[in-house]
């Protein structure tokens, strides 16, 4: 049994994966890894990277995000699993000290690590549950405003609460950190999200099984990412997938004030923001007037 997996996802990722693979095990520590590739419907040299390194590869057909970290998962017997982008560069701390310091609360089921953009600029990783109020400031542009509150927005931007272990509702999917037996004791990611959302959806889901989330800045890594801005289908998926969650975990009353709340953002920045093609995408989608670009049933 290995102490801790770390599923790497690829879809046409080859590019990514040198850097991300060599500097993850640069960082290992002293701590058995087992390193598993999920090549999800590759079509370039995901395979031959890969056949290259220390590392297991697992295929499926491109089903979505949670499809093949789930594909993965059911490949290892490690007590804990890392799921980490391809897109990702590991730059500080260690795998071994991560899973150390974990082991440190028994009560916390899934954790976040310390992220770092492409600029080197401190990426908001800690996240409060979606909610149709806070869509209504963010709408109204709240993370720019010089006032802010914990009930304004999803993301937490104070960057003191990332310098130690700090609660929060879910962290990003990007380097998250599971007791593999929690995940699969709510059955994994959740399949019918095809994109976006497996985050939150899991850690709420652990919430309700009695599991809390946590930052834990033992390890760094730098986040290329940001692909959604300038994807009119990204922005499309993300609604898509904003409508998923809110049928799953609001009441009829929150999901339609969560969607006018999202709507009247999108058609704000539909018509003034730098990204209105993938804006009125996403509005169409969010409305229902245009499906997801991606589905899974």
């Amino acid at each position: 049994m290995a102490d801790i997996a770390v599923i790497v996802v690829s879809h046409n990722s080859a590019s990514w994966l040198p850097e991300c693979l060599t500097s993850l095990m640069e960082r290992a520590g002293d701590v058995d890894v087992d390193l598993v590739v999920v090549d999800s419907g590759s079509t370039d040299a995901t395979a031959d990277v890969v056949a290259a390194r220390d590392a297991r590869l697992i295929r499926c057909d491109n089903h979505g995000f949670a499809y093949a970290n789930n594909r993965g998962l059911e490949t290892t017997n490690a007590r804990w699993v890392l799921f980490l982008n391809p897109d990702t560069r590991t730059v500080s701390g260690s795998l071994a000290d991560l899973v150390a310091r974990a082991e440190g609360y028994p009560e916390t089921g899934i954790f976040g690590v310390r992220q770092l953009d492409g600029a080197g600029a401190l990426e908001p990783s800690m996240r409060r549950f979606p909610h149709p109020v806070r869509w209504f400031f963010e709408a109204l542009g709240s993370e720019r405003w010089p006032i802010r509150s914990s009930w304004l927005g999803e993301r937490v931007l104070d960057p003191g609460p990332y310098e130690h272990p700090t609660r929060c509702d879910w962290t990003s999917g990007s380097a998250m950190l599971a007791r593999a037996d929690v995940v699969r004791q709510l059955g994994g990611m959740d399949e019918s999200l095809f994109f976006y959302f497996e985050e939150p959806d899991l850690c709420l889901r652990a919430r309700d099984a009695g599991w809390a989330t946590m930052h834990l800045p033992s390890l760094t890594i730098v986040h290329y990412g940001g692909s959604l801005g300038s994807s009119v289908t990204l922005g499309g998926q993300m609604a898509y997938a904003q409508r998923q969650y809110m049928r799953k975990h609001m009441s009829r009353g929150a999901e339609i004030l969560g969607t006018g709340a999202l709507a009247m953002g999108y058609a704000l920045r539909a018509v003034a923001g730098p990204r209105r093609p993938v804006s009125r995408r996403a509005l169409l989608t969010v409305l229902g007037l245009r499906p997801g670009p991606f589905q899974r049933t």
